[in-house]
């Protein structure tokens, strides 16, 4: 992915120590995004998250594909999945 922001160390304890966070896909034109079931460009794809939707990082941080993966609560479910950083804002 071209222009992906790398979090510094402060941003990533925002995101990760904050109890909510905004999806938000900078891509032009798609308004959403991708909530994988392990943090990986090639998993599955649990769900889509429209923008602006307030989601509930766990804490758990992933470096895979050269990209940090946020795990997430998925609400209303029993359930976990990933997110890459450049889809979180705070």
């Amino acid at each position: 992915m071209t222009g992906m922001k790398k979090m510094n160390l402060d941003e990533l304890e925002q995101v990760v120590g904050g109890s909510e966070s905004i999806v938000y896909n900078p891509n032009n034109g798609i308004g959403y995004a991708n909530c994988r079931k392990e943090p990986s460009l090639n998993a599955e794809v649990l769900l889509t998250i429209p923008n602006g939707t307030m989601i509930y990082p766990t804490g758990k941080v992933v470096n895979a594909d050269g990209i940090n993966w946020y795990e997430v609560n998925l609400s209303g479910a029993f359930e976990k999945g990933w997110v890459a950083s450049s889809m979180i804002e705070q």
